[in-house]
């Protein structure tokens, strides 16, 4: 059913309002964010029981990469073979692996290269279905509640940034403010509500107009972790994003929260709590900052398109039905996934140039 019992939506309401109560009836929207996702038990992907799918029939409110098309994986896993050749490595590290389908993808294709398969995933209803999923890979496959003290891998996460708690800066007035959340009596609902704040955008927003923004505080604090925890290999991210100069461009003066749920977009958080997903595109020039000052080198920026075709998915489709190159097309195509999405490679030791970034390399524009 898509619609989640009014105990869980009561409890969570409970939640936030204690939550309120011990803050003075103020909470930053990075706090709200990760109670409305992930309170045990009540939040989005604590108590969201299928939340990945590719229609509405099925229950879920949206769609991943390796859930359009199994050539996903296919084409990431020459990449992840080579990174595990180069690093001296056998290990795969996945970062919330959605309902399992990239693992599958990439277990099936990459056979004896992976020793073992360790996922981090904070949701036990996506757990079972992973575990279900994997049957057959059991033996390699292993979870873990937070990334391990030393890492020698190659990490993934497929739209894992996005879904890390933002914080909401807003200028009104030539004045910086916190955007946080609070609770109105009289319209018996949650409401926006702004305080001044010392916090800024990590760089000049031209004007003097209003203009909202997020910064990732949360997803800098993971890579820098994971720079000073990845002893030896590789992380890959791919996720809908920008570079710094584009991602606080003075015409986005409205952020890029958003929120998915039936396979609809909102902008509105604040409404069915819960109930749908809330994320923000990430600041790509951050998250290599972060790696970088823990340590690790930028190995590639690109678009998803430029790294899945660098890949090898366009040979992969060659034997492909009519309708299988179809699906795959939109993991590529600039009007679908292939620009939005970006790839992110970053890795400890020597720098190396990884296939998927051998054409159309863009981190110069970090």
């Amino acid at each position: 059913m898509n619609e989640q019992p009014v105990s869980l939506a009561t409890e969570l309401h409970r939640l936030l309002q204690a939550r309120l109560q011990a803050q003075a009836g103020w909470l930053p929207f990075d706090r709200f964010m990760a109670l409305a996702l992930y309170a045990p038990g009540v939040g989005y992907y604590s108590a969201r029981s299928q939340p990945i799918g590719r229609m509405p029939s099925s229950g879920s409110d949206f769609v991943t990469a390796p859930v359009v098309s199994p050539f996903f994986g296919m084409a990431l896993a020459r990449s992840l073979q080579q990174a595990l050749q180069l690093t001296g490595t056998s290990n795969v590290l996945e970062f919330g692996a959605g309902d399992g389908s990239l693992a599958l993808q990439l277990l099936q294709a990459m056979g004896d290269c992976v020793e073992r398969y360790d996922i981090v995933e904070v949701s036990a209803h996506l757990r079972e279905q992973q575990a279900e999923k994997l049957k057959a890979h059991a033996h390699k496959v292993q979870w873990l509640d937070a990334l391990p003290e030393h890492i020698n891998a190659v990490v993934v996460g497929n739209e894992v940034l996005d879904a890390m708690p933002v914080k909401l800066l807003h200028r009104v007035n030539t004045v910086w403010h916190e955007r946080g959340v609070a609770w109105d009596e009289s319209q018996n609902s949650y409401v926006w509500q702004d305080r001044p704040t010392d916090l800024r955008p990590p760089c000049e927003i031209e004007g003097s107009h209003d203009y909202l923004c997020e910064i990732h505080l949360q997803a800098e604090a993971f890579m820098r972790t994971l720079g000073e925890r990845l002893q030896k290999g590789a992380a890959f991210f791919f996720d809908y994003g920008f570079p710094e100069h584009e991602y606080y461009h003075v015409q986005r003066h409205m952020g890029t929260l958003m929120c998915h749920k039936d396979h609809r977009s909102d902008a509105d958080p604040l409404s069915d709590i819960g109930r749908k997903d809330i994320t923000a595109h990430v600041n790509f020039t951050a998250m290599a900052l972060a790696a970088q000052e823990a340590g690790l080198s930028c190995l590639g920026y690109t678009s998803q398109g430029h790294f899945l075709i660098n890949s090898g998915l366009l040979t992969l489709l060659e034997n492909a039905s009519m309708a299988e190159r179809q699906q795959a097309q939109l993991l590529i195509q600039d009007h679908e996934m292939g620009e939005l999405f970006k790839v992110l490679a970053v890795g400890a030791g020597e720098p190396w140039e990884p296939e998927g970034f051998v054409q159309g390399d863009r981190s110069h524009r970090l």
